[in-house]
């Protein structure tokens, strides 16, 4: 919880502007002019836009890739707000970070189910024969690739169950974005599950107790793809992180 309410959290995301939408490079209260160039983003500024590179001024421009670390560690800043550039699918972005946003603010923690060794279930990972690119809804109404790299499948009260995994190139572990029955009503529509790196022989517990609410949860100015066909759970997944708590409940 400490990481989502941080300084330069996903609570603190203001903005994702695409900067295809600003053919003149000029985006509404963010410094700067800002154009796409040779497969980076061409960023140029005046000691009057009071954006810094690096932590000294920019006065000129200065070809940006996109960033690779988390927002606290982000290359330009303007005062307290940071500045990330984001590329996806080809298209380029910058989000705007700021420690003052209103979500951040108004947060009043994470509804979560104590754990239940119920949800922790037995399962098995099968690769595809190559990995598979399919389009799926995204948060913010656009259709976008998700890949996905196998099926994983466990069983739950006598019943058996499959969802469709990303694999990450790096470690191997597994990745998940699935809904169930108490989505939107106990639960938020949608969450993530990162079961881990399976064994050799592709076993792997799903532990649905490790559920978690995606970035979109916190602010509206993600992408989070939604789940793909087939990756919605008939039953409650009640386990896990569930919502966030509403200001009201938490008398704040």
């Amino acid at each position: 919880m400490d990481a989502v309410s941080a300084p330069y959290g996903p609570l603190s995301l203001m903005g994702t502007h695409w900067l295809a939408d600003y053919p003149e490079g000029r985006i509404p209260a963010v410094p700067g002019l800002w154009r796409e160039t040779d497969g980076a983003v061409l960023l140029t500024a005046s000691p009057a836009d009071g954006v810094t590179l690096g932590g000294e001024p920019l006065d000129g421009e200065a070809v940006l890739a996109a960033d690779a670390g988390p927002p606290s560690g982000s290359r330009l800043a303007a005062g307290a707000v940071r500045l990330v550039v984001i590329r996806r699918e080809g298209a380029w972005a910058v989000r705007v970070y700021d420690p003052d946003s209103p979500d951040r603010r108004a947060f009043a923690g994470i509804e979560a189910t104590p754990y239940d060794p119920a949800y922790a279930l037995p399962g098995r990972f099968r690769p595809y024969a190559e990995d598979r690119t399919v389009q799926v809804e995204n948060a913010d109404g656009a259709a976008r690739g998700l890949g996905l790299g196998g099926e994983l499948s466990f069983t739950f009260q006598g019943a058996p169950h499959t969802l469709q995994v990303a694999v990450d190139e790096g470690d191997g572990s597994l990745w998940a974005v699935f809904g169930d029955a108490s989505g939107g009503r106990s639960s938020y529509r949608f969450r993530f599950l990162r079961p881990g790196i399976p064994a050799a022989d592709g076993s792997v517990t799903v532990d649905l107790n490790r559920a978690l609410l995606p970035p979109c949860a916190f602010a509206d100015h993600f992408i989070c793809p939604l789940p793909p066909p087939g990756n919605t759970l008939p039953f409650e997944v009640a386990a896990g992180e569930r919502r966030l708590k509403s200001a009201l409940a938490a008398g704040i």
